[in-house]
C-alpha cells in the first residue's frame, strides 16, 4: 500500500475551515481578486455555479450577525486573506465586519447564477477600481484556484480539476478495502493530526451548548430534554454533540472546525460521534485516531466518486463514514464495517441538500442517528443484502450505486430545488 499517496489525498482533503465553505469560498475568491488588483473595489462582480448559490443562500457568516452572500463578498472584500484558505475570514474582527456592512452601502455587489458552467463548483470574482480590473476563479474545489488575473494579464492559470489540483494520475483511487487497511495497518504518527480534528469538532460542539445557535439542537438534547425525553444515554450524547457543531457553524459562530472534501458539515458528522463514542468506551488513544482515519478517508473514498456537491446531503456520506469508524470501535473488522455501509445506504439514500442553514442540524442529526444504528446491526452480523433494493453484494459497487444516484439520478431534482429555493 502506497501509505505516502493516501496521506497526501487525506491531508488535501481534511483540512480546518472557519464558517460554511461554499460563502467561504466565496469570500476566498474575492479576496484573491482583490489582492490581484491591489485595492478595495468600487465594484464587485461574482458568478455562481447553481450549487454554491444554493448552499451559501442562507447560513450565517462568521462574526456577523447576518447571512447570505452579500455580507460574505463585503467581508473578503474588506478583511479576506486568501493564505488562509478557508480559514480566509480568520481576522474578520469586529471592527473588520463594522467596515464590511459600511462596504456594503457604498460598493457596488452583484451577485448571480452561472448557468452555463459545467462544473458543480465554480465562482467567478470580477472587482473593478477605476480603470483597473481584476479577475479569481476558483473551480472543481473549494481552494481550487484556475484562474487569476489583472487587467488582462495572467498571473496564474490552472487546469481546472473536480476535486482539487492534483490530477488524477496522482491522486490515489481507492476502495473500501484500502481505506480498511489503511486506517488499520499506517504507522500512527501518519494520522496523529487527526487529533486536531478531535479537538476542534468537540470544541464547537461545546461552543454551541454555551449560547443560543440555530435551532438549538444540541443545546436542547444536551441539556433538559436529554433526560426529560432522550435519556441521559451514549446515544443522546452524540447526537447533542453532533448538531451543536452544526448549530453553532451554520449560524456564524467565528470557531474553525475541521471539514473533509470542502464540508464542515461532513467533517463533524465524520468526527464527533466516533470521539463521543471512543471517549465514553474508554478505547485507546491510537484506537480513536485509527477510527477517525477510517471515518473521514471513508467519506473521502465516496466523495471521489459523488463530487464535492450535488443534491444528495452530504451527511448521507459523513454519517456513512462515522458509522465504519463506530463499527470499529466496537469491535467490528473488514466484513462488519462492510455490513454498517449497506445498512447506511438503504436507509439513507436520496436525502436531498437544499442548502446550507441552521436546519442542517436536523439533517446531521438524522444522519449520525442512522450511523449508530447501522453499527449497532452490523455488530449482530444484520445487514440489508442484494435482494433489497440498491443493495450490492460488493461494498464498492453498493457505493457506486448511492453516488450514481447522487449525482446523476437526482440531477433534475437539484434544479428542482433551486427553483423553489430562489422564487420563495
Amino acid at each position: 500500500m502506497n501509505y505516502a499517496q493516501i496521506d497526501a489525498l487525506l491531508h488535501k482533503e481534511v483540512i480546518p475551515a472557519i464558517g460554511c465553505t461554499e460563502p467561504v469560498a466565496v469570500s476566498l475568491c474575492v479576496a484573491k481578486a482583490c489582492e490581484a488588483l491591489g485595492t478595495l473595489p468600487e465594484r464587485i462582480s461574482v458568478a455562481l455555479s447553481p450549487n454554491i448559490y444554493k448552499n451559501a443562500m442562507g447560513v450565517g457568516i462568521p462574526n456577523t450577525g447576518m447571512t447570505g452572500l452579500p455580507i460574505a463578498v463585503a467581508l473578503g472584500a474588506v478583511a479576506g486573506r486568501s493564505e488562509y484558505e478557508l480559514e480566509v475570514l480568520k481576522d474578520a474582527d469586529a471592527a473588520a465586519v463594522e467596515q464590511a456592512k459600511g462596504y456594503l452601502e457604498s460598493a457596488e455587489i452583484k451577485i448571480d447564477i452561472d448557468r452555463q458552467t459545467k462544473q458543480m463548483l465554480y465562482i467567478r470574482a470580477e472587482v473593478f477600481a477605476g480603470d483597473d480590473c481584476a479577475v479569481a476563479v476558483i473551480e472543481g474545489a473549494h481552494t481550487n484556484f484556475t484562474l487569476v488575473s489583472r487587467n488582462g494579464q495572467v498571473l496564474f492559470n490552472a487546469e481546472a480539476a473536480e476535486g482539487g489540483s492534483c490530477s488524477e494520475e496522482d491522486e490515489a483511487t481507492l476502495t473500501l478495502a484500502q481505506v480498511y487497511e489503511y486506517a488499520t495497518t499506517v504507522p500512527l504518527e501518519h494520522i496523529e493530526w487527526l487529533a486536531d480534528a478531535e479537538r476542534m469538532n468537540i470544541g464547537a460542539a461545546e461552543v454551541s451548548f454555551t449560547g443560543d445557535y440555530g435551532h438549538g439542537l444540541g443545546r436542547l438534547m444536551h441539556n433538559n430534554a436529554r433526560e426529560s425525553i432522550f435519556g441521559d444515554t451514549l446515544f443522546t450524547k452524540i447526537l447533542s454533540y453532533t448538531s451543536g457543531a452544526c448549530d453553532a457553524r451554520m449560524s456564524g459562530a467565528m470557531v474553525p472546525v475541521m471539514s473533509n472534501s470542502g464540508s464542515g458539515n461532513q467533517g463533524i458528522s465524520a468526527t464527533v460521534p466516533v470521539v463521543v463514542f471512543g471517549r465514553e468506551k474508554g478505547v485507546s488513544e491510537e484506537k480513536l485516531l485509527r477510527a477517525l482515519a477510517l471515518s473521514h478517508l471513508t467519506v473521502v473514498y465516496i466523495k471521489q466518486s459523488l463530487g464535492r456537491l450535488s443534491a444528495l446531503c452530504g451527511c448521507v456520506v459523513a454519517a456513512t463514514g462515522s458509522s465504519c469508524g463506530i463499527t470499529y470501535l466496537m469491535g467490528g473488522e473488514f466484513k462488519e464495517i462492510c455490513f454498517a455501509v449497506k445498512n447506511m445506504v438503504a436507509n439513507l439514500t436520496g436525502m436531498i441538500c437544499d442548502g446550507a442553514k441552521p436546519s442542517c442540524s436536523l439533517k446531521v442529526t438524522s444522519g449520525v442517528s442512522t450511523a449508530v444504528l447501522s453499527a449497532v446491526l452490523a455488530i449482530e452480523q444484520r445487514h440489508t443484502t442484494s435482494l433489497e433494493g440498491i443493495i450490492d453484494d460488493d461494498v464498492d459497487k453498493c457505493i457506486a450505486n448511492l453516488t450514481n444516484i447522487g449525482k446523476n439520478g437526482m440531477r433534475e431534482t437539484d434544479k428542482l430545488i433551486l427553483e423553489i429555493m430562489t422564487n420563495k
